[in-house]
């Protein structure tokens, strides 16, 4: 719900930009506050998503069919994703790293 209401606001705001005349002393406030609404949009997504994943993994704790799927998985030639050089490489992931918030 709030999502949907910073968006619209967001869509709204954008299409007054490109319709008419605006203050040049409001431009640089707006795209502040423009800025800062998106990085609370951000924000609010991965904690929604932050929401959803645990308890889409706490659901069941005591379901352990998934290290029967991984096992059979890496018998059938999955690369092991635990070795230590996957590791190193998921440790330099920008994306990645990014996405858990540690860096910009």
């Amino acid at each position: 719900m709030i999502f949907k209401k910073l968006t619209q606001k967001l869509n709204k705001e954008q299409k007054q930009y490109q319709t008419g005349m605006t203050n040049p002393l409001e431009c640089g406030q707006r795209s502040f506050l423009d800025n800062l609404t998106r990085q609370a949009v951000r924000m609010y997504e991965r904690k929604c998503d932050v929401k959803h994943f645990t308890k889409l993994v706490l659901s069941d704790p005591e379901n352990i069919s998934h290290n029967d799927i991984v096992n059979g998985l890496i018998e059938n030639g999955m690369i092991d994703p635990f070795e230590d050089v996957k590791l190193a490489h998921l440790a330099d992931n920008k994306r990645l790293l990014r996405d858990l918030g540690l860096s910009e």
